[in-house]
C-alpha cells in the first residue's frame, strides 16, 4: 500500500519529536576513555614482579577507575633478592610485555621511565658521558717568574679523575694568553721515568701534562680548566639500573644512553604510551666537555678570556652579565641537545614523551613544551579555609602547590598546542598511613584549576599476594593500592578526577590573557657567583617570590582574569591576526610585560612589531637594558633608541585592569563570590570549572563574560546535570548557583535548552538529629574484627575496645529512625564528622559515596513510618600499622631509604596516638523544597 499524504505527515512529526526527545536526553557528559581516568605511578621494587601479581594489580587497578600505569623501577625488598630482575633483561623485557597485554585487554595504558630511579643514568653511562662539572685550577706568578711543573688537580675531594680541557694565562694588565699548545704530555717510560713528549693534543688522563712558561712583563695568574664528574648515581637505582647520572648538555651522551633501548624497543615501538623523565635532580652539574665551543657559538665570544670575571666572587655588573650568558647556554643546551632530542627519539618509536621540567637550569615554559605532556607536580600539603577540612600539623609538611608555580607546565602546553598536562599528585600529602581521601579532594582541584587535566597518582607500590600486610610501600607516601584502607572508597576519588577531566581534555584552554616571564632578571643576579641556578619548586623564594612577574600573575588572576605565561622564544613565533596574538596553541587577546630590568633586543622588537600589527601589547615597566656580556653597550644604546622612537606605543601603564579594558578584555567577576574558576572553549561555548574552598555558601547569581546564553549545570561528584536559571543580560550570562564549601560544579553554555532543569532546593526547617541506638558491624580489615557493638552517642569507634583501637577497615552502621514528615520530598542527610569515608543505603537502596566535605547526600522521599539507614564507614590504615609497631612486628624490609617519616626522620608509629575512626556524627536529615 502507498503511503498516505497523512501518513506521511505523521511520520515526519513522529520522527522531530523523536528527534527533539532525543536531543534532550543526551548527555552533555563525554564518553570516558582511559585518558580522562586518573594514572598512577606505579613502584616496581626491586623489579620482582611476575604475572599473576601484575595481572592481579592491574585488574584491581581497572576496577577502582584508574586509567593507566607509568611503570617506575627502583630498590628492592630485603629477603627478596631471588626474585630481583635486572632491568631491561630478557625476564624485565618479558614482564614489561606482560604488563602491556594485560593492560590492553583491560583498555589501559602503560607508560614507563626511560631508567631506574632517577634522574636518567645507569650503567651504560661511562664517565665521558656522565654529568659533569666545571673544576678550575689557579697558580699564581709573579713577573719573571717559571712555572716548570705537572698540571694535575690538587683537590683530594674528586675522586673522579678530571679531564684538562685548557690551561690560560692573565696578566695583571689584562693582557690573555692561552697556554694550552704550550703544554707537554709527560710519558712514563720503562724505568719509570717521565719523558717530555709532544704539545698536547687530545686531553688523556692517565698522562700527566707539564707546563713550562715563564711570566715575562706582568705577574700572571694561570687558569687550569678541568672537566670533573659530578660523581652522581643514579637515586632509589633498581637492580640493572645503577650507575652514572648522565650528561643532560650533551647530545653525543644522549645518544649513547639510548643504545640499550634502541635494541629492546625494536619490535615493540608504539607498545608503550610514553617515556616519562622526573624532576631534574641532576646536582652540580654546571659544565659538559665542549661547554666552552658551545658558548661561543650560542653567546658569541670566547669565554675562555672572561674567567676572572665569571669566577671572580663579587657581585657586579661585568660578572653578573657573563654569568647570565653561563646560565643561559646550560638552559641552551638542556633544550636543544637533550630534551629535544629525547623527544624525537621517542617519536621516532612512536611513543610520546611526559616530562617534568622544574628543578631545571633553563628556561622552564621551553622546557616544558618540548614534551608532549608537561607535567608538574605537588609537594605536601596546602591549607584551605573549607570548615571541616582537617590539616593536623603534627601530620602535614607544608606544600609548595603554588597556583603560579603550577601555571608554567599548562602555560606551556597550552601555547604550544598541547592538550595534556599531567601532574605528579598528592606527594607526601599527609603522613604515612594517615592521607584521608577527603584530604585529596581540594588539592586535585588545585591542580585542575590551574590547566592540569591528566592527573597521575604518587603513587602505587607493586605488592604481591605473599607480602604481609601493609604490603611493599615506598617511602614517599600515599599508597593508592588494595594494601591501604582507603582503596575501599578510592573509585568514587577516581572518578571524580575522571568527570572533571572528562570536560578539562574538552576544547582548549581559554587563557585570554599571556604574561612575559623575564628569566634574564633572575640569570642576571649574583647568587652568590653559582653558575648553576635551578628553578625548582622547593625554592620560590630565590626566583618567584617577591618578582612582579609574580605580583601580577596573582593580581590578574585575583581579578578573574585567565593567563598563561610565554617565554622569550615563543614570542619569537608569535604572529597577529585580526588583532589577536597566535601561537602554536591557539590565540590571545592581549601580552603583558611585567616590570622588567633585562630584556633581549630581539624580544623588544618583535614586541614592537606585534603592537604595530594591531595587537594588544601592554607594559606595566620598560626594560632598562639588554641581557649578557656580548657587545651590550651598543645593544643597550638599540634598546634605548627603540624606546625613544616609540615613546607613546610603549608608555607603560599604571592601571592593568583599565589598560585591559580599552583592549576590551573582561575578567569573570564570579571571582568576587571567592570561587575559584578555569574556563575551556569548544565550538564556540564555554566550559566553567566552578570550586568553592571558601568557609561560605556561595547561593546567587553569578555572572559569566559571555553573552545571552543558556547553561547546564554538571556535578562531577554524582553525575548530575540539567539547565541552570539564567538571567541574559547584554554582555553576561547570570547563572543562579548554589555551591556549598568544599563542593564544585561545571557550567557548560549552549544557545537552546538542551537537558532538564537543574534541580534547585532550599532548606525548609531546621537539620533533624538522628538518634536512636546505633548497630555497629565490624565487616572486613585487621589485624582483627572487633566484636560487634552498639551506640547511642557517636563517636570514635577506637574508644570501644583495645581491639577497635586497633582497627583498620569497614565497619556498618545501622539506624532505624521515623519519618519526620511524610509531606516532604526531599531530604538532604548530613553525615557530620566523617573518618574516613562512608557508602549510605536507604531502605536497602544505595544511595551514594559520601568520602569528602560536605558529607552530605540527597536521600529524596522518605517511607511512611519506620526507615532503616545503613552507612559503611572506612577509616585510614594508621591504627592498624601503629599496633603492628608497637607489638614489635617488624615490616620496614626495604633496601636504600627504607621508610622515612614526612620529615625524612626515622619512621615511628609508636609515637602516634590512636587516630580517630568512624561515624563521629552528628548525623541529620533536613527537609528540602525544589524551587524550580
Amino acid at each position: 500500500m502507498k503511503p498516505t499524504r497523512l501518513n506521511l505527515f505523521i511520520t515526519l512529526l513522529f520522527c522531530c519529536v523523536f528527534s527533539s526527545f532525543a536531543q534532550t536526553t543526551v548527555s552533555p557528559w563525554p564518553e570516558s576513555t582511559n585518558i580522562n581516568k586518573p594514572w598512577t605511578r606505579w613502584w616496581w621494587m626491586g623489579s620482582a614482579v611476575d604475572k599473576p601479581n601484575l595481572k592481579k594489580s592491574l585488574i584491581d587497578f581497572y576496577k577502582a577507575g584508574i586509567g593507566g600505569v607509568e611503570i617506575t623501577p627502583i630498590y628492592g625488598v630485603k629477603g627478596e633478592e631471588n626474585n630481583f630482575i635486572d632491568y631491561l633483561s630478557p625476564k624485565w623485557m618479558e614482564m614489561l610485555d606482560y604488563t602491556i597485554h594485560i593492560a590492553d585487554s583491560l583498555q589501559m595504558q602503560v607508560d614507563m621511565v626511560l631508567g631506574t630511579g632517577w634522574p636518567y643514568g645507569g650503567s651504560q653511562v661511562t664517565l665521558p658521558h656522565a654529568a659533569t662539572k666545571l673544576i678550575v685550577q689557579k697558580y699564581v706568578l709573579k713577573k719573571n717568574e717559571t712555572i716548570n711543573k705537572n698540571i694535575t688537580l690538587e683537590n683530594s675531594k674528586e675522586k673522579i679523575p678530571a679531564e684538562l680541557l685548557y690551561v690560560v694565562a692573565y696578566a695583571s694588565d689584562g693582557k690573555y694568553v692561552n697556554l694550552t699548545d704550550e703544554l707537554k704530555k709527560n710519558k712514563i717510560n720503562s724505568n719509570n721515568k717521565e719523558i717530555e713528549g709532544a704539545p698536547m693534543a687530545l686531553p688523556n688522563q692517565a698522562e700527566p701534562y707539564k707546563l713550562n712558561w715563564k711570566a715575562t712583563k706582568s705577574d700572571y695568574t694561570i687558569y687550569a680548566v678541568f672537566s670533573g664528574k659530578t660523581g652522581q648515581q643514579v637515586k632509589r637505582a633498581a637492580p640493572g639500573g645503577k650507575g652514572y647520572t648522565v650528561d643532560h648538555y650533551s647530545k653525543e651522551a644522549f645518544n649513547a644512553y639510548v643504545v640499550p633501548f634502541n635494541t629492546v624497543f625494536k619490535g615493540r615501538e608504539g607498545k608503550i604510551r610514553a617515556i616519562f623523565n622526573d624532576s631534574f635532580e641532576v646536582y652540580g652539574t654546571d659544565f659538559t666537555p665542549n661547554f666552552f665551543e658551545e658558548f661561543k657559538a650560542l653567546r658569541g665570544y670566547d669565554l675562555k678570556k672572561q674567567l676572572p670575571i665569571l669566577l671572580n666572587e663579587t657581585d657586579n655588573e661585568t660578572g653578573n652579565r657573563i654569568r647570565s650568558d653561563y646560565r643561559q647556554t646550560i638552559g641552551d643546551l638542556l633544550l636543544h641537545k637533550f630534551d629535544e632530542s629525547w623527544t624525537a627519539w621517542a617519536h621516532s618509536k612512536n611513543f610520546k614523551t611526559k616530562l617534568q621540567a622544574h628543578g631545571s637550569p633553563g628556561n622552564l615554559i621551553d622546557l616544558y613544551a618540548s614534551a608532549d605532556i608537561p607535567e608538574c607536580e605537588t609537594f605536601g600539603s596546602m591549607p584551605f579555609d573549607i570548615p571541616g577540612f582537617r590539616r593536623e600539623k603534627e601530620d602535614i609538611r607544608e606544600g609548595d602547590a603554588d597556583p603560579v608555580m603550577l601555571k608554567f607546565s599548562s602555560s606551556a602546553a597550552h601555547i604550544a598546542g598541547k592538550n595534556l598536562v599531567s601532574s605528579e599528585t598528592f606527594t607526601w600529602l599527609r603522613e604515612h598511613f594517615k592521607t584521608a581521601l577527603s584530604q585529596c579532594k581540594p588539592e586535585v582541584e588545585d591542580l585542575m584549576l590551574n590547566g592540569v587535566n591528566h592527573v597521575f597518582l604518587h603513587g602505587s607500590t607493586y605488592s604481591p599476594e605473599r607480602a604481609a600486610w601493609p604490603g611493599w610501600q615506598f617511602y614517599a607516601s600515599v599508597n593508592f593500592n588494595a594494601n591501604n584502607s582507603i582503596w575501599q572508597d578510592a573509585p568514587a576519588l577516581f572518578s571524580y578526577i575522571a568527570n572533571c577531566q572528562s570536560l578539562l581534555q574538552e576544547g582548549k584552554s581559554d587563557n585570554e590573557i599571556l604574561l612575559y616571564w623575564p628569566i634574564f632578571d633572575t640569570w642576571d643576579k649574583y647568587h652568590k657567583g653559582e653558575l648553576f641556578f635551578q628553578f625548582k619548586i622547593h625554592s620560590l623564594s630565590e626566583w618567584l617570590y617577591e618578582t612582579s612577574f609574580y605580583d601580577t600573575t596573582k593580581t590578574l588572576i585575583k581579578k578573574g582574569y585567565g593567563v598563561d605565561f610565554i617565554s622569550d622564544n615563543f614570542i619569537s613565533e608569535a604572529k597577529v591576526i585580526n588583532g589577536k596574538i597566535i601561537l602554536p596553541g591557539g590565540s590571545f587577546k592581549s601580552l603583558v610585560i611585567p616590570s622588567c630590568k633585562k630584556m633581549p633586543l630581539g624580544t623588544l622588537q618583535k614586541l614592537i612589531e606585534l603592537k604595530k600589527a594591531g595587537a594588544s601589547i601592554i607594559f606595566e615597566g620598560l626594560p632598562e637594558s639588554v641581557p649578557g656580556f656580548n657587545d651590550y653597550k651598543k645593544q643597550e644604546q638599540q634598546l634605548q633608541n627603540l624606546l625613544a622612537s616609540n615613546k607613546e606605543q610603549l608608555k607603560p601603564t599604571s592601571d592593568i585592569s583599565k589598560a585591559l579594558e580599552n583592549a576590551q578584555i573582561y575578567p569573570e567577576t564570579l571571582v568576587q563570590t571567592g570561587l575559584k574558576f578555569t574556563r575551556r572553549t569548544i565550538h564556540g561555548e564555554k566550559i566553567y570549572y566552578l570550586v568553592n574552598h571558601t568557609p561560605k555558601t556561595i547561593d546567587s547569581f553569578i555572572p559569566l563574560q559571555i553573552a545571552n546564553k543558556e547553561v547546564i549545570i554538571l556535578d562531577p561528584l554524582t553525575r548530575e546535570y540539567g539547565n541552570a536559571i539564567v538571567d541574559k543580560k547584554t554582555n553576561t550570562t547570570l547563572v543562579k548557583i548554589k555551591i556549598e564549601p568544599g563542593q564544585s560544579y561545571f557550567l557548560k553554555t549552549e544557545n537552546t535548552p538542551s537537558q532538564k532543569k537543574w534541580n534547585y532546593y532550599k532548606p525548609t526547617a531546621n537539620a533533624i538529629p538522628l538518634k536512636g541506638n546505633w548497630k555497629i558491624t565490624f565487616d572486613k580489615g585487621g589485624p582483627e574484627l572487633p566484636a560487634n557493638a552498639r551506640m547511642s552517642n557517636l563517636e570514635s569507634w577506637t574508644k570501644l575496645s583495645p581491639q577497635g583501637e586497633a582497627f583498620s577497615g569497614t565497619a556498618t552502621y545501622t539506624l532505624d529512625f521515623e519519618n519526620p514528615n511524610s509531606k516532604t520530598d526531599h531530604w538532604a542527610l548530613n553525615l557530620g564528622d566523617v573518618r574516613e569515608s562512608a557508602k549510605v543505603w536507604l531502605n536497602n537502596e544505595f544511595i551514594g559515596s559520601a568520602w569528602s566535605v560536605p558529607y552530605q547526600l540527597n536521600l529524596k522521599k522518605l517511607k511512611q513510618g519506620k526507615n532503616t539507614l545503613k552507612i559503611q564507614v572506612t577509616n585510614l590504615s594508621a591504627n592498624r600499622i601503629r599496633d603492628k609497631e608497637l607489638k614489635g612486628e617488624e615490616w620496614k624490609i626495604f633496601y636504600e631509604i627504607n621508610m622515612v617519616d614526612k620529615d625524612y626522620k626515622k619512621f615511628d608509629a609508636t609515637k602516634w596516638s590512636p587516630t580517630p575512626s568512624g561515624l563521629l556524627g552528628p548525623v541529620t536529615i533536613t527537609p528540602l523544597k525544589q524551587e524550580n
